[in-house]
């Protein structure tokens, strides 16, 4: 009697196809795994990116608020006096 048949031929080749089947879910699972790790850090980083946005905001404003702001002031020069000279300044 052989132990190679038609019969055993069959279980053993479905066997392998069901073993194929059977991994496949395990590769997808680590991409899926691979993916939400790598999404939750990209997150991360984009809160941190806000989060120092935020702070550089709040900051200026804070800085700011102490100053009053006088509607002559819009004219000027900030930090240069404009003297009228007794006489003009020659051209050379």
């Amino acid at each position: 009697m052989s132990v190679f048949t038609k019969r055993n031929a069959l279980v053993g080749f479905l066997t392998l196809k069901a073993l194929e089947r059977r991994r496949r879910p395990k590769r997808n699972g680590l991409k899926l795994v691979l993916f939400l790790v790598l999404g939750l850090v990209s997150l991360g980083v984009l809160a941190g990116l806000a989060a120092v946005v935020l702070r550089r905001q709040h900051g200026e404003s804070r800085s700011l608020e102490g100053y009053a702001v006088s509607p002559e002031a819009e004219d000027e020069i900030v930090g240069e006096y404009v003297t009228a000279t007794p006489e003009p300044i020659p051209a050379t």
